[in-house]
């Protein structure tokens, strides 16, 4: 019997990474586990960044994905320094995600949005439709930072399938 595919999405922030785990099943994608990474609001960038990279390598170690999709960063014209905080998060998933020896791709959220719903311009709610649709959910996820990590694993689950 062969090891079933584990994907974890990452939804990368500076004060709260969320992260999915989802497993190919011969019934399609199955939701295994979901949760937040968290920073402390006040301490320094160096410390939080840590905090980041602390708390994924915990998920790793416990659910040993084999591969992780993580959203990439893109430019805020409005507020670049979300932008900026975002990437210092990304780098200590990039480098936890190095140091376990997990192959990482990255998705744009427009990728992300157009192969669930079929639109690169969907809302937060109608992307958590189509989570709660694809796994058979009772209910949308929340908070909105482990459905979009679950968006992400969805995207890679698929885009692996049709690359297979």
């Amino acid at each position: 019997m062969s090891v079933p595919t584990r994907y974890l999405g990452i939804d990368p922030g500076l004060n709260r990474t969320g992260y999915a785990l989802l497993e190919r099943s011969s019934l399609g994608p199955v939701l295994r586990e979901g949760g937040l990474i968290r920073s402390t609001r006040g301490r320094s960038l160096a410390e939080r960044v840590h905090e980041i990279a602390s708390g994924l390598r915990e998920v790793l170690e416990e659910f040993q994905p084999h591969v992780l999709a993580i959203e990439q960063v893109f430019s805020l014209v409005r507020n670049p320094k979300s932008a900026l905080l975002m990437a210092h998060a990304r780098g200590a998933i990039l480098s936890m995600a190095v140091e376990h020896g997990i192959p990482v791709v990255h998705y744009t959220p427009t990728q992300v949005k157009r192969l669930l719903t079929g639109s690169g311009k969907a809302g937060k709610e109608q992307i958590q439709r189509a989570i709660k649709t694809e796994l058979g959910l009772d209910r949308l996820l929340e908070p909105h930072d482990v459905a979009d990590a679950f968006a992400v694993a969805l995207c890679h689950y698929y885009s692996s399938r049709i690359a297979a």
